[in-house]
């Protein structure tokens, strides 16, 4: 068997990320997906993810979405791709919020982030949320945090792109090939899948929902497979005011509600419809059971929830898709080696808030894969968290 330095295993957000970046390098790397992607079955689909520099979900995230940023343009410049749009970010929050978006302290950490990384902000209150952004229907007790940074990116532009370049830079890349496992020893790993076997230095296994199947019972525990929907809805009026320009994106922890919601502008102009969100972290499923079909009372029930929010938006579905979060405990990432052993690399950086990051990750996946150890801070992400 060829020898590689590296296999990744699963090339979404992570694996497409950190392939490339490997590849960047000069080293002998293989990416192996069971899908081609980018594709719509895991977690990496949906038009658009929100971007945002100032992380309330822990303020040692704010390193790799900066790097992320930067990483985004360079191969924007390279490929001619557009992959990071910048919109401004509005965060609304007050304190007799009841929905709860991954953490509890979500706006205040993301404040605090801003201050200390020196993110252009402001706070706004419920008549300057009103005078610059009508669109939403704001209580007179609600505050935002405005980030003018903040935007989106295109995920599967984003995965389209460094796939590209990591061919470019020389790795090998097989689609439709579904790996079965791996023995790890101290010489290196074994991959099998259902073509034939790889022999590398070292694995990366960026699987996504797909993870628990691969890591074994006794780590599977730590991470549950959520399934999510996501719904464009069409204005009732024009779209020009929700279009990039005159509507951000934004995360709003609402009063009386368990769920948050979340959305984007028109990216796609009058046509594409205005694309919202909730989050669900109470049922589990699988990549092989979960139904991937939005149905049509799904769809009045995300408008009845979402429309006294948002009274510019019809009822008229333009579009709905599914898609699926692995989310572990705490909602922090697991970028570590396996317990088992150093040769094998566990990156499950998601729960919901991942795609911002996955550029930076990847580069960090390069730097442990390459150097055993990485520059960026990822003492939260270690997997021993679970059983401490």
């Amino acid at each position: 068997m060829k020898r590689y330095d590296t296999v990744v295993l699963g090339l979404g957000a992570m694996g497409s990320a950190a392939l490339y970046q490997l590849a960047k390098r000069g080293r002998s790397v293989l990416g192996i997906d069971q899908f081609s992607p980018p594709h719509t079955l895991g977690s990496s689909h949906g038009d658009t993810r929100i971007t945002r520099l100032a992380i309330g979900e822990g303020q040692h995230y704010t390193p790799l979405v900066m790097r992320s940023h930067e990483i985004w343009r360079e191969i924007e410049r390279e490929t001619g791709s557009n992959l990071l749009t910048v919109t401004g970010g509005l965060i609304i929050s007050s304190r007799a919020k009841t929905s709860v978006l991954h953490v509890q302290d979500f706006f205040a950490t993301t404040v605090a982030a801003a201050g200390r990384y020196g993110i252009a902000h402001e706070i706004l209150d419920a008549r300057a949320i009103r005078q610059r952004f009508p669109q939403f229907n704001i209580r007179d007790d609600e505050i935002g945090y405005y980030e003018y940074e903040a935007g989106f990116v295109r995920p599967e532009a984003c995965i389209g792109a460094q796939l590209q370049l990591a061919k470019k830079y020389g790795a090998e890349v097989r689609t439709d090939e579904k790996a079965l496992g791996f023995d790890a020893s101290g010489d290196g790993v074994i991959v099998t899948t259902n073509e034939g076997k790889y022999d590398a230095g070292r694995l990366i296994l960026c699987a996504g929902a797909w993870l628990p199947s691969l890591i074994g019972k006794k780590y599977a525990r730590s991470f549950a497979i959520r399934r999510q929907t996501l719904f464009w809805f069409a204005p009732k009026d024009s779209a020009a005011p929700f279009l990039p320009g005159n509507f951000p994106i934004y995360i709003w922890e609402l009063q009386g509600r368990k769920q948050a919601i979340y959305g984007f502008p028109a990216v796609d102009g009058d046509n594409g419809g205005v694309k919202v969100a909730t989050q669900q972290y109470e049922m589990t499923t699988t990549p092989d059971a979960v139904d991937r079909t939005v149905s049509e009372k799904e769809a009045a029930a995300m408008y009845d929830y979402i429309a006294p929010y948002l009274p510019g938006l019809s009822s008229k579905r333009v579009k709905a898709v599914a898609c699926l979060y692995t989310v572990t405990p705490d909602a922090e990432f697991v970028i570590d080696f396996h317990p088992e052993s150093p040769r094998v690399i566990i990156a499950s950086p998601c729960s919901g808030h991942g795609f911002k990051h996955s550029a930076a990750i990847g580069e960090a996946l390069a730097e442990l894969a390459t150097e055993g150890k990485t520059r960026f801070d990822l003492g939260p992400c270690r997997i021993g968290r679970f059983s401490d």
